[in-house]
């Protein structure tokens, strides 16, 4: 009998869901959980209970209400607005309606972004296939799940059958090596990795990250690389989950929901998922982490990123002529040129949220860097936690009087500027400094100007009015 071949991670977690095999590339994938938002699956709810369908297993959903909410810290009451405020109570009818017990709306205490809200409830467990109506579902590969986004249609499916008809993916191996620098973090290090590789550089492929430097990065940071991999055009990012993944999920986990048998059972399940020596990816990709530096992005996709002691490229430099026509357009639109330095660059808001980089070591991070120092003048500054739990943590911690001494907005959670939801929207030509995932054309306002930076960079700038290389801000800044 001839020995098994070698498999991916990836490979591995399909194979322990497939209910049936539809053809050679296409499965029908078990999902153990399923979260939802109030603006992308309503159609999906409708649609289930026209044909007189319920929840399959409504205990396998949570349903939370993230992308309509305001982030006002001082309205008595969260929505405001007609026609969201329907959103949101359609959105908890739903969950009455189908006996889907977990909704967190705008009066509960577990409200956030729908990703962090995931994570900080430790639902989220290695090995399992985690699936939500949102492309930055990918965050959750941190933990060694295989998560990604699904469309509407297959979110009614989702909630009749637990069950998804998947389309197998290419498989990506990204193997970086060496440390981060002390000054660099993660958002850093993925934005390396999309100006490595390109907005189109792991097109339909699911990413496994591997190396020391991904081994050395905590959890929190885990998710900041696998969050920016959609951006690459990934279909998945997966971390291998270790001991640090184990610690995170007994630490959040609630035990009524995880007892010390399953916690076991579960560590030892995912002991075996590791990718087998041997096995094959269909793309690899290698370098080291040691040069990386913190990073601005200086066009229009993620992947349009200097070091912030760099220059911006010239469009001719790209061989690629998608990317060079793509460069011209994004410098005419960001007003910005070849050649040009980004540090020094006036910004006239910044924005510390998002499922990127708003969970509470994000937090704590930019208030070490804003403590003692007050917000330019000229200059707004928003701090959105990325729930109401990391919001409790942070004014445990005092961190939100070091906002607001410095001049922050301290705020509710919720997407806010990170899509320009309700009346966080950026005024044509306002220039700012986010830690969000997308810098699109339009995506913060429109005609605005978006850079991407992680929080310790976006802090410095508030409290310098411009891009700034936080590593050399002196006390006197």
């Amino acid at each position: 009998m001839s020995e098994p071949s070698p498999q991916t991670l990836y490979a591995k977690l399909v194979a322990s869901h497939t209910v049936s095999r539809i053809d050679e590339q296409t499965v029908l994938l078990y999902c153990d959980v399923h979260f939802a938002n109030e603006y992308t699956s309503p159609q999906a709810f409708s649609g289930l209970m026209a044909r007189g369908r319920g929840a399959l297993v409504p205990d396998a959903h949570l349903c939370v209400v993230d992308h309509i909410i305001p982030t006002h810290d001082e309205t008595p009451r969260r929505i405001y607005d007609a026609a969201s405020l329907v959103q949101a109570q359609n959105l908890e009818k739903n969950c009455q309606t189908l006996g889907i017990d977990a909704f967190y709306g705008q009066d509960s205490d577990r409200q956030g972004v729908e990703h962090v809200v995931m994570e900080e409830q430790g639902l989220v467990r290695p090995g399992m296939v985690v699936i939500c109506g949102d492309s930055h579902t990918v965050t959750h590969g941190a933990l060694g799940a295989l998560s990604f986004g699904i469309g509407t249609s297959e979110i009614e499916h989702i909630l009749a059958t637990q069950t998804l008809v998947y389309r197998t993916a290419r498989t990506m191996r990204i193997t970086i090596d060496g440390a981060l620098p002390e000054g660099s973090t993660a958002k850093d290090l993925a934005l390396e990795v999309l100006r490595r590789i390109s907005a189109r550089g792991a097109l339909g492929c699911v990413v496994e990250y591997c190396g020391e430097a991904v081994k050395r990065l905590p959890i929190e940071e885990r998710m900041v690389l696998c969050n920016l991999t959609v951006e690459a055009g990934a279909r998945g990012a997966l971390i291998a989950p270790d001991e640090k993944a184990f610690a995170w999920v007994r630490q959040h986990a609630h035990p009524s929901t995880l007892s010390d048998a399953e916690y076991d059972a579960m560590v030892a399940y995912a002991q075996t998922l590791l990718t087998d020596e041997g096995a094959v990816f269909d793309k690899e990709v290698r370098f080291s982490a040691d040069g990386v530096e913190p990073m601005v992005t200086w066009g229009t996709s993620p992947d349009q990123c200097i070091p912030i002691t760099g220059r911006i490229p010239q469009p001719e430099s790209f061989e690629d002529p998608i990317s060079r026509e793509a460069a011209k357009r994004a410098l005419a639109y960001q007003k910005l040129s070849a050649g040009d330095a980004l540090e020094g660059l006036a910004v006239q808001h910044v924005f510390i949220g998002s499922c990127t980089n708003s969970r509470l070591v994000d937090l704590e991070k930019a208030a070490a860097v804003v403590r003692g120092r007050k917000v330019a003048p000229g200059v707004r500054a928003q701090i959105v936690p990325g729930s109401m739990t990391v919001r409790r943590e942070a004014e445990a911690l005092g961190l939100d009087k070091i906002f607001k001494e410095a001049g922050f907005e301290w705020r509710k959670s919720g997407c806010s500027l990170c899509l320009a939801m309700n009346d966080d929207i950026l005024e044509a030509g306002v220039r700012c400094a986010s830690t969000t995932n997308r810098n699109f054309e339009g995506r913060q306002g429109r005609a605005s100007h978006t850079h991407l930076v992680s929080p310790v960079m976006a802090a410095a700038a508030a409290v310098t009015g411009h891009i700034t290389d936080w590593r050399r801000l002196s006390d006197k800044e």
